[in-house]
């Protein structure tokens, strides 16, 4: 473990349990530290969660589940693949993943953005919502497998597809599935047997634009890919049509 100064800190975490990891990360943020830099990492759960203050993490390696969980204000890059639940409840702040993301990516997340550089597992974006001006963000480069957006109440979604070959479409089904608010914009092509009976398709107008011109900007400048190239294809929107699809099943 050594320690530059109180703008840099570095961490070799191998052998260090997560619990000791967390209450250290905890116990440099409080004398100032702006950035953390772990290596070795290998699997420790719960990495930043519930940090509260501005500052830089920087991973190498893999990380457990539940990464930046409950995080409110750090960002969060990993060189390397993230395990399942990373931004889980997250309420501000960044991850950057240069790699692929497990199950329940960004679960229940109010605000913050997460950008994956390549695939995500099932139930990414589930149960995101919007709380007051916060609006969480996931940008995902490659593809996703079944219930993207499920129960989704707010929020961005991205997929841009970008590993898919020429001609090959999203695999995913179920997509949207439960979904009452928010917005999915997806790269490509997807069949309507592959989405939730919730929502429905339709053109991007002006504002969305927009707003996928931004993000897929800021995913470039993370990653280094050509932003003009991705926008300059062909992107549908998925919305909710329903405010709420299930309202009937619990009302008396």
């Amino acid at each position: 473990m050594g320690i530059d100064n109180k703008t840099l800190i570095k961490i070799d975490t191998c052998g260090i349990y997560y619990r000791d990891l967390n209450a250290r990360l905890r116990e440099v943020m409080q004398n100032g530290t702006q950035k953390i830099e772990l290596t070795n990492v290998c699997g420790q759960r719960y990495i930043g969660t519930d940090l509260n203050k501005k500052v830089d993490i920087e991973i190498h390696g893999t990380p457990g589940n539940d990464m930046g969980a409950f995080m409110n204000g750090p960002k969060i890059v990993v060189y390397g693949n993230a395990q399942d639940g990373c931004g889980n409840t997250m309420n501000e702040g960044e991850i950057v993943v240069h790699g692929h993301a497990g199950d329940i990516t960004g679960l229940s997340a109010r605000g913050g953005k997460i950008f994956i550089r390549d695939d995500v597992g099932y139930r990414a974006g589930i149960h995101m919502k919007e709380y007051k001006e916060k609006k969480p963000t996931i940008v995902i480069g490659g593809t996703a497998q079944d219930f993207l957006g499920e129960y989704m109440a707010g929020g961005v979604l991205v997929l841009l597809g970008m590993n898919l070959k020429a001609g090959e479409k999203h695999k995913a089904r179920f997509v949207g599935t439960g979904m009452h608010g928010g917005v999915i914009y997806i790269k490509g092509e997807i069949e309507d047997y592959q989405l939730g009976k919730e929502v429905g398709i339709v053109e991007l107008d002006e504002n969305d634009l927009t707003v996928l011109h931004q993000l897929v900007h800021e995913f470039c400048a993370h990653f280094g890919c050509d932003a003009d190239s991705i926008l300059n294809q062909k992107f549908i929107k998925l919305f909710p049509r329903y405010l709420r699809p299930y309202g009937r099943l619990y009302a008396y």
